[in-house]
């Protein structure tokens, strides 16, 4: 005997007495009626296609991707990869997320993500189902994820920001759940990390996805799979087709409903689905200590940070590592090993005193760090390197010959799309320091560098700096 199809089954659509439950089964799609008539014939008749409300505020909310990648704290030219479990056990999160030595996946692809992708190119997030939540605690939840966001991958609210989430991705790596399918009917990249085939229906477009769609190999490299996923992806037609057969109208359709069972005249204002709010800003900022590697070439710094291991000593013949740690950070032994300290923070926040007072302070108190930097917004911070006055660093638009090139005048760019400003700092470290610790050759590149700017590249983006001596208010304690 075939498994009861989930939802459609008799045990959950008919009464002790063999009578339907629901005065209405609303379906989003006709095949689901050919599956119901067939797994339950007796609840059939109360079938009514009315579409799907959640997808369709998600249709109405794609003119606000960018604001919801910005809320989420991605910048121009990062990837946002979104993993995103259901919660039966044969899901990412449960035991279907097995590698073939019988890890756990979720664990793996965790410690991956530190590994392998830079914190200025890739930003992370997690979609996990209210049930999971529910099922362990969200203390359990966050002390699992503890490490992966202090890295800086978010942890979504399972019911009120996935949608948001699921719109700014750029790649999902998920299961059989319907935000996996949701991604799917988007046109968004999905790689599959678990297939419970066996726990599906086989005549459900979710199984015929699956059987599709390209799935996650434990094995090989996290990194190199996003490539070739987002390279190479064209959109399966399947989600798209099956996820509502009348995309847009389930609002109209469901409160015709509604009245008509209630018995009474719907209102003469149209139908309409609340939309998606916009939410609250969540910073990226990584408080593990960075590993940054620098390479300072003909008119510009490269640099890459990471969370995890990598870069390795010696992975780039012409590259230097540094250490940058955020002030906040909990492996607070490693403060008196950074290179680069760093935090961010509203520039009148009075228990700082000034970022020009908070950056004299971590160099007293961190004899080994050569320069301390106070992100004061999106594309702009304070430096302050050891034995100098403090600097302004603020992103200008690299095509922009006449950028400003004062205090009172930078601050009209500030709303540059920028990477974190804490990259600049440290560029401007690698390029100080580039070939030894020479304070007069660093004091001459500082100067060039307060005359011609700073010329950053983070992967494959390019941001032009201006390095701005403070204005003499600023510069005191």
């Amino acid at each position: 005997m075939p498994a009861p199809v989930f939802g459609l089954a008799p045990a959950w659509l008919l009464s002790p007495q063999g009578t339907p439950v629901a005065d209405a089964l609303v379906l989003s799609h006709p095949e689901q009626y050919e599956r119901l008539r067939v797994a339950c014939p007796e609840a059939a008749p109360t079938a009514v296609l009315a579409g799907d409300p959640c997808y369709d505020r998600i249709l109405a909310a794609r003119p606000y991707r960018e604001r919801f990648r910005r809320a989420l704290g991605v910048r121009p030219g990062q990837r946002l990869v979104l993993l995103n479990s259901t919660w039966s056990p044969e899901s990412l999160f449960g035991d279907g997320g097995k590698a073939p030595d019988g890890g756990d996946v979720v664990a793996a692809l965790l410690g991956r993500v530190a590994d392998e992708f830079p914190v200025d190119e890739y930003r992370f997030a997690a979609v996990l189902h209210p049930n999971i939540w529910h099922g362990h605690g969200p203390g359990q939840i966050r002390a699992w994820l503890d490490r992966a966001r202090r890295g800086g991958m978010a942890l979504i609210d399972p019911l009120r920001g996935w949608r948001q989430a699921l719109l700014a991705a750029d790649a999902v790596i998920g299961d059989h759940g319907s935000v996996t399918f949701y991604a799917a009917a988007l046109g968004t990249p999905v790689l599959l990390g678990a297939v419970p085939l066996d726990a599906l229906d086989p005549d459900a477009p979710i199984s015929a996805f699956m059987r599709e769609a390209p799935r996650l190999d434990p094995d090989a490299s996290l990194a190199a799979q996003i490539e070739e996923l987002v390279g190479r992806h064209r959109p399966l037609p399947g989600p798209a087709e099956f996820t509502t057969s009348v995309p847009g109208e389930s609002a109209v359709r469901l409160r015709k409903l509604f009245y008509s069972m209630m018995g009474a005249p719907e209102p003469g204002r149209p139908a309409s689905l609340e939309p998606l709010p916009l939410p609250g800003h969540e910073a990226a900022a990584a408080t593990v200590p960075l590993r940054v590697l620098s390479r300072v070439g003909p008119g510009e710094v490269a640099i890459s940070r990471w969370a995890g291991s990598r870069p390795e000593a010696g992975s780039d013949p012409g590259g230097e590592l540094h250490i940058a740690v955020h002030e906040d950070t909990r492996d607070v032994d490693q403060l008196d090993l950074a290179d680069v300290i760093f935090r961010e923070g509203a520039p009148d926040d009075p228990r700082f005193g000034s970022p020009s007072v908070w950056t004299a302070e971590v160099l007293r108190r961190h004899r080994g760090c050569s320069l301390a930097a106070y992100v004061t917004g999106p594309s702009a911070c304070v430096v302050r390197v050891r034995g100098e006055a403090p600097l302004r660093l603020v992103a200008v638009p690299v095509t922009d010959a006449e950028a400003p090139s004062t205090a009172e005048d930078v601050s009209a760019a500030e709303d540059v799309s920028a990477a974190d400003p804490a990259a600049y700092a440290s560029a401007l470290h690698a390029w100080l320091t580039t070939g030894g610790h020479d304070p007069a050759a660093a004091g001459r590149r500082l100067a060039r560098t307060v005359a011609d700017g700073l010329t950053v590249r983070t992967g494959a983006r390019l941001h032009h700096v201006r390095v701005v001596p403070l204005t003499p208010p600023e510069t005191k304690g």
